[in-house]
């Protein structure tokens, strides 16, 4: 059960740690010799933890909503 909870958590990396990796691809794909071996990977991974990204984004946005429109329910 550990090693799920394990493998989630490298799939689905939190926001600030998909970033980071995501940083990291950028940069090992922007230097002077990038792994052309591992590049389809490294390309599929990022667009992974972009879309993953987006998702957490919309739903923290419609948590934020729903806590302001609560808000003004109590006036």
């Amino acid at each position: 059960m550990e090693n799920d909870l394990n493998n989630d958590e490298q799939e689905y990396p939190g926001y600030s740690a998909a970033m980071e990796e995501l940083e990291g691809i950028l940069s090992e794909l922007e230097g002077d010799d990038p792994d052309v071996d591992e590049l389809a990977a490294h390309v599929e991974r990022a667009a992974f933890l972009i879309r993953t990204s987006r998702q957490r984004i919309r739903k923290t946005r419609l948590q934020v909503e729903e806590v302001v429109l609560s808000l003004d329910d109590d006036d």
